[in-house]
């Protein structure tokens, strides 16, 4: 019966005794040497893990600053590809825009919707492969290895610049294209533009011109959607922006509210701290109750009791000493835990840690950056659409005036269609006043008037003369027109020669500038080589100055010295030569340049001389013709005068034949005749005067008509330029929307990386949060435990002082007593018959599992001890 009763406890608590046997009680007792010893070891091993944690974080700052250090280089690397990414961009961009200007028309401008659609997908690689991916325009790098990445971006590049090469050989061709349009219309304009040919050339010329309008309109309507569309863009920009703006709000809100909580739980951690301090200096009696009687039994089993309760002592100070060493670790490792709390606490706290962060910096001025270009797209959003109406309407006056001169083009033609007719019928009235003019000899001739007929002849003479003088001076006027323009046209060309030479002699002189600061580098050189040599020099003959004692070793090492000297002379005397060499080669170059360059200025002082000359000539020549101008006018008075006077020898004529008619009788039909034909020639003499009137009339309009299209041909000019412009401000347009687009998305990738940090650390929160209920649940245990081992050490301790004072059947009976009551202690307070099982969480107070699902049952559950409400999940099994 005693065994059973004494092995009793030893079922019940098998976690005590099972680690530690007997034979390990007993050797307890040398313990405490072997303690100490190992408390000296422990020491020293905690010194050199101290010093090894130590060297650790040393090494731990050093790998920290490397990180940085590369952090930062990565970061202007970073910045450098951006800048280059955008000059790349904005590269081609201006070389598309240039193809539209040069006349490329729409398919330019496909190449630039195709870098656009290329440009706005998000690439779906790792985060440090986005910006190459981005650079590359490719969705991933699919490579393994560094070297492979290498030769996957090279090929990528060599591609991208391929494609640049293919732009700038497009606008190559286009801009060639277009000059050979120009020369052609430029020898269209210089030929003769009143012929067929010419008018060929000119409708030719018209039809080129609106095709130039309509690709201009196409391109202009193109431009406008992309406008539309970047303004849809930014429209959609401010709503994201709006929408981030709120995020962010709400995030700083859910923050602030993690940040109060943190603080809560902090503040719980120290009250708990505190109360565990607390309870550390405080030692509460155990509790004894007592429910049995003594009974008598055997001295032998009495003894054998009592050894196997000493034994159970030993192994219960032990297992006490493990678990105030455990509960040791566990404290530090608490107070380890908080600390990194309150670290993590401080960082969230610190809103200026958070602020200074180079994500946020980042973030931050991106948000800036892009609200101020919104700003900015949308003013010349709202200048272009201003100016829209003034483009239309300048199109609008373009139009007509195009029409304008069109139709002045259309009266020309009827005017020189008119002229041609006047013409012909001047020359058809000139034959027949020859005609008459030979009738009227004949006439003179018959009636035998010499005299008359010696004035008419002369008269004539001196008409055909004159007439002859007129067409040799009309002659003389347009070669000297011509001359004028052939000069014109020398003098342009000499002109551009001698921009050209000038611009050779600049280049020359640059080239004969660096030449000479080569030239200086070398002196430089041969000089620091010449002191060099001077300072070997002197040391060769500090060194062949020493003793030369030990002969055999010394001469050797001399000889080898000499020959490595003279070794080095040799390879001076090499680098001078070479330098020499250098040295002519440059100073040939530059006597060449300097005979290039006087042969140039040469070229250029006799082009000076020509171009002088010619504009002396073209100066003499605009007198000439400016007294040219003066001599017909000073001719068509003479004429005048001359047709005065032969107005009056007509009266005088008329007079002569009105005698001759009284005279003689027999001519009277010729008078009559000769009558019919004055009539005849003044009323021609008229049409003419009529017909001069209607060619001036008819060139001064030619002339109004002609300043007419030069001016709508100008104001055509002056539009071209606006539409240039317009579509410039446009290209710059697109390409600060690209750059905004970009920016806007690496704002939109900055703001989901803060989601997801933000979602990383309030997973982080939750993760602390639940290793603090870890930890205070395991604290909570460790006191109970503590509390429980405390006890039952005070009670061991009480009893050894017992058995140690007391001796016999008194002790062994008191021990019984004890060993009693501590079975009535394990035994349920309310059946007083089963062992405790289970515990209630709230109040801790422990019963057997029937008499707790007794009261489980009924609805109003109260603790049988305290009578403290509870539910399911406060019951738990307890092992004891």
């Amino acid at each position: 019966m005693e065994n059973a009763e004494s092995d009793e406890p030893e079922k019940k608590r098998p976690h005590l005794t099972s680690p530690l046997s007997p034979s390990m009680a007993r050797n307890s007792s040398a313990s405490p040497p072997t303690n100490t010893v190992d408390v000296a070891v422990l020491q020293y091993q905690n010194q050199k893990l101290v010093q090894q944690l130590e060297i650790q974080k040393h090494e731990l700052q050093e790998l920290e600053a490397k990180i940085q250090e590369l952090k930062d280089k990565q970061t202007s690397y970073d910045d450098v590809l951006i800048t280059v990414n955008q000059l790349w961009n904005q590269l081609v961009d201006d070389l598309v825009l240039l193809g539209v200007r040069a006349g490329g028309g729409q398919d330019a401008l496909q190449t630039l919707d195709h870098s656009d659609c290329s440009g706005g997908s998000v690439p779906s690689c790792p985060a440090e492969e986005i910006f190459i991916c981005r650079l590359l325009g490719k969705d991933s790098i699919q490579t393994s290895g560094n070297n492979g990445i290498v030769e996957y971006v090279e090929e990528a590049l060599s591609s991208r610049r391929a494609f640049t090469m293919r732009l700038m050989k497009y606008l190559e061709d286009t801009i060639d294209a277009q000059r050979v349009k120009i020369e052609s219309i430029a020898h269209a304009f210089l030929g003769k533009l009143y012929t067929e040919d010419g008018i060929i050339q000119l409708s030719r010329i018209d039809d080129m011109m609106k095709e130039e309008a309509k690709n201009l309109h196409k391109v202009i309507d193109v431009l406008h959607l992309k406008h539309k569309e970047y303004t849809d863009e930014i429209q959609t920009y401010v709503s994201t922006h709006s929408t981030d703006q709120s995020e962010i709000k709400r995030l700083a809100g859910e923050l602030e509210e993690f940040m109060a909580e943190l603080e809560e739980s902090r503040r719980k951690l120290v009250n708990l701290k505190m109360q565990k301090d607390a309870a550390a200096g405080v030692h509460t009696p155990a509790p004894s109750v007592v429910n049995g009687s003594m009974s008598p039994e055997k001295p032998a089993e009495r003894s054998k009791g009592l050894r196997e309760l000493k034994d159970s002592i030993e192994e219960m100070k032990v297992l006490a000493a493990d678990r105030l060493s455990e509960l040791q670790d566990a404290q530090e490792e608490n107070q380890i835990l908080l600390k990194e709390l309150e670290d993590i606490k401080d960082e969230l706290k610190d809103d200026k840690h958070v602020q200074s962060s180079r994500l946020y910096n980042l973030v931050n001025d991106q948000l800036q950056h892009c609200n101020a270009e919104a700003e900015r797209y949308k003013a010349l959003t709202s200048s272009l659409q201003a100016d829209r109406s003034l483009v239309v309407r300048r199109e609008k006056e373009v139009n007509v005036k195009i029409e304008s001169a069109d139709a002045a083009r259309s009266t020309i033609d009827t005017a020189e269609s008119r002229i041609e007719e006047l013409e012909l019928q001047l020359k058809n009235c000139v034959i027949e006043k020859n005609d008459l003019e030979i009738k009227m000899e004949e006439a003179i001739q018959d009636s035998g008037r010499k005299d008359v007929k010696a004035e008419f002849r002369v008269m004539a003479a001196a008409l055909s003369k004159e007439m002859g003088m007129m067409e040799a001076q009309l002659n003389r006027w347009k070669q000297t027109a011509h001359e004028a323009l052939s000069l014109r046209e020398k003098s342009e060309s000499l002109r551009a020669s001698l921009t050209e030479k000038t611009n050779e002699q600049k280049c020359l002189t640059r080239k004969c500038a660096e030449q000479i600061s080569e030239i200086k580098s070398l002196k430089t050189l041969i000089e620091k080589l010449q002191k060099e040599k001077l300072e070997l020099q002197i040391i060769l003959d500090m060194y062949g100055q020493e003793g030369y004692d030990s002969r055999d070793m010394l001469e050797i090492k001399e000889s080898e010295r000499k020959a490595r000297l003279q070794a080095e002379v040799l390879r001076s005397a090499l680098d001078e030569h070479g330098l020499e060499l250098r040295v002519k080669a440059a100073n040939e170059a530059e006597a060449a340049c300097q005979q290039r360059l006087s042969a140039a200025e040469a070229e250029i002082a006799e082009l000076r001389m020509k171009l002088d000359t010619s504009e002396r000539d073209v100066w003499e020549l605009t007198e000439a013709i400016k007294s040219k101008d003066r001599e017909a006018e000073a001719y068509i008075s003479e004429i005048e005068t001359i047709g005065q006077a032969y107005e009056d020898m007509q009266t005088q004529n008329q007079h002569l034949l009105q005698q001759v008619a009284e005279r003689e009788d027999y001519n009277i039909k010729l008078v009559s005749e000769s009558v019919k034909t004055k009539q005849a020639q003044s009323s021609l003499l008229s049409e003419k005067q009529a017909l001069t009137k209607q060619l001036q009339q008819v060139n001064a309009s030619v002339e109004y008509v002609k300043m007419r299209i030069a001016q709508s041909e100008e104001q055509m000019k002056v539009c071209l330029t606006e539409a240039i412009r317009y579509t410039e401000e446009d290209r710059h347009l697109a390409v600060n929307l690209e750059t905004a687009r970009w920016e806007l998305m690496d704002a939109e990738k900055e703001l989901k990386w803060l989601k997801y940090a933000v979602a990383s650390s309030e997973k982080e929160y939750e993760q602390i949060q639940k290793k603090m209920n870890e930890i205070q649940t395991e604290l909570h245990n460790e006191r109970g435990e503590r509390k429980k081992l405390e006890k039952e050490l005070s009670e061991l301790n009480a009893k050894i002082v017992e058995l140690s004072s007391e001796s016999g059947e008194a002790a062994i009976q008191r021990l019984q007593d004890e060993i009693k009551d501590c079975k009535s202690m394990l035994k349920c307070s309310v059946c007083s018959d089963r062992p405790k099982e289970v515990v209630i969480v709230k109040c801790y107070h422990l019963f057997c599992n029937p008499c707790i699902q007794r009261n489980l049952e009924i609805r109003h559950r109260k603790c049988p001890g305290c009578g403290t409400a509870f539910g399911h999940s406060d019951v738990q099994f307890v092992k004891i």
